[in-house]
């Protein structure tokens, strides 16, 4: 196989293939091995919708089942026995013993779907046009979620996204002593601020594509009373860091709060396209077919969903077992910031999320090179690529991340070893 054919005929958009230039032919748990044979760690995780890993056997045996047996595939909206049994479980595994009274929408396919039909809601409901957002936050790229989301990458003047949103600064944004929500609230109740009052907020409470940024319960709780004091949306966007991914079910759950509405997508149906929006039962005020899609009702996601919920979420034992592997994470990021304090400024995370941040513009990336080499896969997060994150599946097994994180020691010895030639450093400056 010639991987110069993807150069030939897919469209110059293609973004992971360019960090990762190999064909990718299997994968298990947390290894992906190439056409070649070589194998690679995965701390890259699908972006985060690999949390129950690849080709997880539950999965593949509920799957290989309903296949077999030729169950529905795709039904829109209709009643199905896949579907029936997912929202059955949701409700019983997560919701319920939480306290969360969430009604359910199935949307498009997508994160980003989610998000649309989220802000799309929440105006409908407010019968408001405005919605605050935050820097460095990351919605998606359709038009609505690209308005709310921060990177100035990804925007472009002529794709006619700014309007009706306005930006906010997220918890710690400055570094000096700063409460962004004291000030939201400055501007709310500040008759001449020209701030009008939103229909929504909507927030992740860790930036993940923005560089792992964790916002304090405490800063997640003002926001959460302030939006409720106000008669303002609270829309908690969880499409990569909820579905376990900090320990508990929901990110949120750490500061106690009860969002309106709710995103979820990636993990949810195990890396099979699946995309819900949760919402109280007073905020859901469609007409039917108001907001409609034709995917959005992936029976095979629903199945493995289904698969996975049952399987780890009955019980607590999967979330100690994520705090658990999230604590030696940062044992060992700390420990290579210390290693190389020229060249690593901070470390930062929660559970099996982590970022280990660089003031040396492009090192990020060259240790993420230096990795791939190596048989590790990493991404990069930030708004100049200047965070190493950790996205791993929740279900790596210890060996594998050993391994995984010896290679990211190695890569991040020779990127040091390698920036006075490849990034122009001084030599010598440890």
């Amino acid at each position: 196989m010639n991987i110069d054919l993807f150069e030939k005929y897919e469209s110059n958009v293609r973004g992971y293939i360019r960090s990762f230039p190999t064909i990718f032919d299997r994968a298990e748990n947390a290894t992906i091995w190439d056409v070649d044979g070589k194998a690679y760690i995965d701390f890259f995780g699908g972006a985060g919708s690999l949390n129950y890993g690849h080709n997880h056997p539950v999965v593949n045996e509920a799957l290989i089942a309903y296949i077999k047996r030729n169950g529905i595939t795709n039904a829109l909206d209709k009643a199905t026995v896949a579907k029936h049994d997912f929202l059955l479980a949701l409700q019983e595994i997560i919701l319920r013993p939480r306290g969360l009274g969430y009604k359910v929408q199935f949307v498009g396919p997508t994160g980003t779907n989610g998000v649309e039909t989220a802000l799309k809601l929440a105006r409908k409901k407010m019968q408001r046009t405005t919605v605050v957002s935050f820097t460095n936050a990351y919605h998606g790229h359709t038009l609505g979620a690209l308005a709310v989301t921060g990177n100035e990458m990804y925007h472009d003047s002529y794709y006619g996204v700014p309007l009706n949103v306005s930006k906010m600064p997220f918890d710690n944004y400055f570094d000096h002593d700063m409460d962004s929500v004291d000030m939201l609230r400055q501007y709310f109740e500040d008759g001449s601020s020209g701030f009008d009052t939103p229909a929504a907020v909507i927030v992740e409470s860790i930036q993940g594509e923005g560089g792992v940024n964790v916002a304090s319960a405490e800063w997640l709780r003002k926001l959460s009373q302030l939006c409720g004091e106000k008669e303002i949306m609270l829309i908690l966007d969880e499409i990569q860091v909820g579905n376990g991914r900090t320990g508990d079910f929901f990110s949120f759950e750490r500061a106690g709060i009860t969002p309106d509405i709710v995103t979820l997508s990636k993990s949810i149906g195990t890396g099979l396209p699946m995309s819900i929006v949760l919402m109280r039962d007073d905020v859901d005020v469609w007409s039917p077919g108001e907001h409609t899609g034709t995917f959005r009702g992936n029976s095979h996601a629903f199945v493995a969903g289904t698969a996975m919920l049952e399987h780890y979420w009955r019980t607590d034992t999967f979330s100690s077992e994520i705090r658990a592997k999230g604590k030696k994470v940062e044992a060992r990021f700390r420990a290579i910031r210390e290693r190389h304090p020229d060249y690593f400024s901070d470390v930062r995370g929660l559970g099996m999320i982590w970022g280990i941040e660089s003031s040396v513009t492009d090192f990020c990336s060259l240790v993420s090179r230096e990795a791939f080499e190596r048989g590790l896969l990493m991404e990069t997060a930030g708004s100049e690529g200047q965070v190493l994150k950790f996205l791993a599946p929740l279900v790596i097994r210890e060996d594998e991340m050993d391994k995984g994180l010896d290679l990211l020691d190695a890569a991040a010895d020779a990127a040091v070893a390698k920036a006075p030639t490849e990034l122009g450093q001084e030599e010598g400056a440890e």
